[in-house]
């Protein structure tokens, strides 16, 4: 009797409550889903910023080789703003919609219910959403050597200020852009800032060839 006692005198071990682990695990799975797309946005975001640093500042040093006065570099710093942040757009737009209309197509095929389309929708990108924030972080990277040379009137100093805040904002964008991909942050921000520096080069020297040769 006395080890009969002790065994229903023993707690009861309640049984797991699965549907609530499940909910968990969905949770947790959705968490992470959101964190990753976050940190894809944001790369995206960098890399386009370092797209409009890039190209508007070769370009202002590419005709500023060959016309030196400060209106010319602003205009075609300008030029290249806008040609670059809808050329960034429209290319975003067109590879969204792209990926959009495939995985619709695909959920279609496996005869999904009208909730689960519904969800499947919400997890896709949207197109115009990524298109803007493709401009809009082209646009950003521009601006700097817009800004870096609007108010030197110098033609030397006003490209030494071009090369010198374009440095600075491709070692951002180059450890920022790291960061998010998790790579070696000095390794990356070089590899980025002796980049930038490659193109501005070749783009000033042929262009100061060609203006010399009198094409």
């Amino acid at each position: 009797m006395a080890s009969t006692n002790q065994i229903h005198d023993l707690p009861s071990v309640k049984p797991l409550d699965i549907e609530q682990q499940t909910q968990e695990e969905e949770v947790q799975e959705i968490k992470v889903f959101d964190y990753a797309k976050r940190a894809q946005w944001l790369r995206a975001a960098v890399l386009g910023a370092n797209d409009g640093l890039l190209s508007t500042a070769s370009l202002m040093m590419g005709v500023g080789a060959v016309k030196k006065d400060v209106k010319t570099m602003i205009l075609t710093g300008i030029a290249g703003l806008v040609a670059g942040a809808c050329s960034m757009a429209i290319g975003e737009l067109v590879s969204v919609y792209s990926q959009y209309d495939i995985e619709m197509a695909q959920m279609k095929r496996e005869d999904m219910g009208a909730e689960e389309l519904d969800a499947g929708k919400e997890k896709l990108p949207n197109p115009w959403q990524a298109a803007g924030a493709s401009a809009l972080a082209f646009a950003v990277g521009a601006l700097v050597p817009l800004l870096g040379a609007a108010f030197v009137k110098d033609y030397a100093v006003r490209v030494g200020v071009v090369i010198a805040v374009v440095s600075l904002a491709l070692l951002a964008f180059g450890g920022l852009g790291a960061l998010l991909g998790k790579a070696p942050v000095v390794k990356s921000s070089l590899r980025v800032l002796i980049g930038g520096w490659l193109a501005m080069g070749l783009t000033f020297g042929l262009t100061k060839l060609v203006g010399s040769a009198g094409l």
